[in-house]
């Protein structure tokens, strides 16, 4: 895997070191907001989409709502541009896309129906406190 990546959307992390403390960013602000069964799963050698997935249910959909606000409002703090949000006027499922790292919020029954953790990670999907 190359060192840097060679983005030209500031947003975007230059280096694997940058992304993980960029994820740690964003774990911290999951569990500040008391995100549930969050998982993080490493993409880099599975797509170019991203190269972290990170997947957590919210109890509710305000809850969801409310998760995904406050992600996004920290991490335009912190870099100066508005994520893009998916799914937040209905906040069963709302997707933000922050570049090098996906975060899915989910409803509990709707995480489980769509059952993301299997699909993308198998048995390979680990919880922040396994780092």
């Amino acid at each position: 895997m190359p060192a840097a990546k060679t983005e030209t959307n500031s947003a975007r992390a230059t280096s694997i070191e940058d992304i993980r403390a960029f994820s740690d960013t964003i774990i911290a602000s999951l569990e500040d907001d008391k995100a549930e069964d969050l998982t993080v799963i490493d993409l880099t050698e599975k797509s170019s989409l991203a190269d972290i997935m990170i997947i957590a249910s919210g109890r509710s959909a305000r809850h969801v709502s409310s998760i995904a606000t406050h992600l996004a409002q920290k991490v335009k703090d912190k870099t100066g541009e508005s994520p893009k949000l998916e799914g937040l006027p209905n906040a069963d499922w709302v997707l933000i896309d922050l570049g090098d790292v996906i975060v899915h919020l989910f409803r509990p029954e709707v995480r489980a129906f769509y059952n993301l953790e299997k699909i993308w990670a198998g048995d390979s999907g680990h919880r922040p406190s396994d780092v």
